[in-house]
């Protein structure tokens, strides 16, 4: 067990990333809360999704940035390696074929920080959802 030299908090791994204090309200705020050489790939992953669906709510669900207009339609969230973009498992089928370098499993993809973002992809499957997912 690992516990958290801020907060207290005891984890299995080692360094486990979490919020100490209250979690994010806002988009911005999880992103503030971030490494801060995660904070510009969360940006430009954030204004994709945004400018692709700038009529849903953006809110905070499963402590993930999450795009909502009736039901959630698209999470995305950083992690130490990659950041998860979360469209749902139809989506990752849909996109199946574009997605082949990336590491999928039903419903997430994961975008290493090693690679330059598809940010044309993202906005591609963010617009894919806004259309299916609002359903």
């Amino acid at each position: 067990m690992w516990k958290c030299p801020n907060c207290g908090r005891e984890f299995e791994n080692v360094g486990q990333h979490h919020f100490c204090s209250a979690p994010p309200k806002t988009i911005e705020e999880y992103i503030a809360a971030q490494d801060e050489g995660a904070q510009a790939r969360l940006r430009e992953v954030y204004a994709a999704i945004k400018a692709a669906l700038p009529d849903a709510d953006e809110k905070i669900s499963w402590q993930m940035p999450t795009f909502w207009k009736g039901r959630n339609l698209i999470h995305f969230a950083a992690f130490k390696k990659h950041i998860g973009l979360y469209p749902g498992g139809e989506a990752t089928a849909v996109f199946a074929e574009k997605l082949a370098g990336y590491k999928t499993s039903k419903g997430g993809i994961q975008l290493p920080n090693s690679k330059h973002l598809p940010l044309d992809l993202i906005t591609e499957i963010a617009l894919w959802c806004g259309e299916n997912n609002s359903k």
